[in-house]
């Protein structure tokens, strides 16, 4: 029992294993569609493909009885590729056909690729065609375990097997009577995922997860936030990685929703209105973004005085239970697709009046917290209880709480329950850093207010210890930054500014186009001055230990892993 138990939204449905969660979702939702796409990814011939509930069944066994045809069953798997349908499939089949999942991220450099595979001790990989050669020369590895390719496109070449012929030999075995599919047992709390860690400063580490860690995290976030069979989701973060999978992915399969799959970043909002999104799993860059368009189209059009008017109306409507946002703003709601009802975001602090603007026009914004060791969600936002600036309350399932709290009550976050992972793989020795007595040190810094709603105060390795002593967390300073209408991100920084002292300095990433249209055409050294300007209104808000002494700007973006956490440590080269 966690420390929220009682605190249940919903009556969540429980899963032990992916098995469970599959057959329940293909017979219970058998005609409704699972998966949407273009056909070849082609944006000029549009053609839409649609996939069953059912057909997605009937694919994940023919799949997985090919893949234990060929005696793979314990096997480790390693998928690398864009978010399609060919990954989902092969994720379900391999996991549900009791072998081992290792999702790769698909921006990985070579060397990247080339060192986790070896390290993962895969013997069968799954990829797109891009990957290929990446892939052979693996397969010609004497230190690589790697015995056979599958591409998820169709090529002609002799050490490959091709994704689609594959699925065809399943059927054909399942004609034949073939079951041995459904003669497998799972043991939910075998390792069933291996995922590395996007590590922002030293080599991934390999995160052992099994289907009982997973299917906990999907029933306790059930419980918090209800998806329903009628709503569709876009998957536009990378899906290798841990919070797409889980809550895009897997947890609207759970729901028997529609995944859509997202034509790339720039056509996010085209996305939206033509799969008729209505729930969008995002960082808070992306919602960030795309809030400064909507006040500027609004500024724009001499609309602010008008919106502030009919938002204190609405707000005043709300109060008397009557919502007429859907309508009063429907302009604006338009330009997101129209049908956007809830967005759930996690990966970073959101900007408070953009999670108050959001909700002001009638979408909802659920924030959550977790880590790729805790399959991911450890806190969120419920339907029912919301906080701007928290990150929720801990899971139903989980306990949460804060290592040896400071005078503020500020210490590590730690967390113990189903849905922590079971290690990491190989490595005694972090294994052992990771825990204290059962519970996981998140490494993350933060604190739990009376009532059980937790705040995120930084990350423990990021953390700017002054020569007085005195803590800083840089993300609390760059929140202020990046307020700034034309800053699209920044990175506080400490820098020696004397023997006995040392500074905060920040460097600051502007868009070009926005602040040329806050501050008119200027030279570099002119914006600075004003962005100083700037820094300095902010540093009056800041106790003196914190203030920032130097800035350098540039438009050139700060330097990021795939989930667009900066890397502190490259940067820090860099400056």
């Amino acid at each position: 029992m966690g420390d929220n138990e009682n605190r249940k939204v919903y009556k969540p449905r429980i899963v032990k294993d992916y098995r469970e969660m599959i057959a329940y979702s293909v017979k219970n939702y058998a005609n409704k569609v699972a998966y949407k796409y273009k056909k070849n990814g082609d944006l000029k011939h549009i053609e839409y493909v649609e996939k069953t509930y059912e057909q997605v069944g009937k694919d994940i066994k023919a799949f997985a009885t090919e893949l234990l045809n060929k005696g793979l069953e314990h096997k480790k798997i390693v998928l690398i590729g864009n978010n399609r349908y060919e990954w989902c499939i092969s994720y379900l089949a391999v996991t549900s056909g009791n072998m081992i999942i290792i999702p790769l991220d698909k921006a990985l450099p070579e060397n990247e690729i080339e060192n986790l595979v070896k390290r993962s001790e895969a013997e069968v990989a799954i990829f797109d065609k891009k990957y290929l050669e990446v892939m052979k020369k693996l397969k010609e590895d004497v230190h690589s375990h790697l015995q056979m390719l599958i591409c998820m496109d169709d090529i002609k070449e002799n050490v490959v097997e091709n994704f689609s012929i594959l699925l065809q030999k399943g059927e054909e075995l399942i004609q034949n009577e073939d079951n041995q599919y459904d003669q497998i047992k799972i043991n939910p709390e075998k390792m069933s995922i291996m995922l590395f860690t996007s590590g922002t400063t030293n080599e991934p580490k390999a995160v052992m997860l099994s289907q009982k860690n997973i299917c906990a995290n999907l029933s306790d976030f059930a419980s918090w936030v209800k998806l329903y069979p009628t709503d569709t989701l876009l998957s536009f973060l990378p899906i290798h990685h841990t919070f797409e999978c889980t809550v895009t992915f897997l947890y609207g399969f759970y729901s028997g929703c529609t995944v859509a799959f997202c034509d790339g970043l720039k056509y996010i909002q085209k996305n939206l209105a033509e799969y008729k999104v209505s729930v969008f799993v995002a960082v808070p860059l992306v919602m960030e973004t795309m809030y400064k368009k909507i006040q500027k189209a609004i500024n724009d059009q001499g609309k602010t005085k008008l919106i502030h008017v009919m938002t204190k109306i609405s707000n005043g409507l709300l109060k008397c239970k009557i919502d007429l946002r859907k309508i009063i703003f429907k302009q604006i709601l338009d330009n997101l697709g129209g049908n956007i009802r809830l967005v759930l975001y996690g990966a970073a602090p959101m900007n408070k009046e953009t999670i108050i603007g959001f909700n002001n026009f009638g979408i909802e914004l659920v924030q959550g917290y977790g880590l790729t060791e805790t399959s991911p969600v450890i806190a969120a936002e419920s339907d029912k209880e919301k906080r701007p600036g928290s990150v929720g309350l801990a899971l139903p399932s989980l306990n949460v709480k804060i290592d040896k709290p400071d005078k503020n009550g500020e210490g590590e976050i730690l967390v113990k329950g189903p849905s922590v992972m079971m290690g990491y793989y190989h490595n005694e020795e972090e294994n052992k850093k990771a825990f204290v007595d059962g519970w996981f040190r998140t490494g993350d810094y933060g604190y739990i207010t009376n009532d059980g709603f937790i705040y995120v105060t930084g990350r423990k390795k990021d953390i700017i210890v002054l020569r007085n002593g005195k803590n800083v967390y840089p993300q609390e300073i760059e929140f202020l930054i990046n307020k700034l209408p034309y800053v699209t991100e920044s990175m506080v920084y400490q820098r020696e500014k004397d023997k006995t002292d040392t500074m905060l300095c920040a460097k600051i990433v502007y868009d070009k186009d926005l602040i040329k249209e806050h501050l008119g055409e200027k030279t570099e050294k002119e914006y600075e001055k004003i962005i100083w300007e700037k820094i300095k209104e902010i540093n009056q808000e800041l106790p003196v230990f914190k203030h920032i002494k130097k800035i350098t700007i540039t438009t050139e973006p700060l330097i990021k892993t795939t989930t667009q956490k900066v890397k502190r440590y490259e940067e820090l080269k860099r400056v």
